[in-house]
């Protein structure tokens, strides 16, 4: 069933069209093919996070398409966490740090919510 504006995730909903209708396409096409909601939710952040990265509060395209971090690309391979290894966030030097985070939020200007 397509998902409207109003079933998307909040930093969805303040992102462009085009990552809204990323996560929603794969999202519809994800129920069709898994049967379990929890899996098409996972499919269709995956998808989005390969075009998009988070900044702040919202969604923002990024310079180049590609894997959200060295253990995704690893395609097909079983996830470290709960196994014993490493988790991609304790071993990526190419995980933005907190202070460049902060930085490309002040740049776009999140205010705090009151």
């Amino acid at each position: 069933m397509p998902i409207s504006k109003e079933d998307l995730p909040g930093t969805l909903k303040r992102s462009p069209k085009k990552a809204q209708r990323t996560y929603a396409e794969t999202l519809d096409s994800a129920e069709e093919q898994y049967d379990s909601e929890a899996r098409a939710h996972q499919t269709a952040w995956a998808a989005g996070k390969h075009s998009f990265e988070k900044v702040g509060d919202h969604w923002e395209a990024k310079d180049e398409k590609g894997p959200s971090d060295p253990q995704a690309a690893q395609a097909g391979r079983p996830r470290a966490t709960g196994r014993g290894g490493p988790t991609a966030a304790s071993t990526s030097s190419a995980t933005p740090s907190r202070s460049s985070t902060n930085e490309r939020s002040r740049r776009a200007y999140v205010g705090a919510r009151r």
